[in-house]
């Protein structure tokens, strides 16, 4: 049996986008699964464990709020 993994696409993520979770609420129905919250701020990407989509944080961080 031959095992072929689809391209996953790269999304980036900006502080606005946070916190951030996969599926995005944009996705098609067909492409859901449960959701699943991605801490892209520890390395700067996440990959989700469902789908394979690989989130990278580009741009400032987000202000720490006391």
């Amino acid at each position: 049996m031959s095992q072929s993994r689809d391209q996953t696409r790269e999304i980036e993520v900006h502080a606005q986008d946070l916190p951030l979770h996969c599926p995005l609420p944009d996705a098609p129905l067909w492409a859901r699964h449960p959701r699943v919250f991605l801490d892209v701020l520890a390395t700067g990407e996440a990959t989700c464990p469902y789908c394979g989509a690989h989130f990278r944080f580009v741009g400032d961080r987000p202000k720490p709020s006391h």
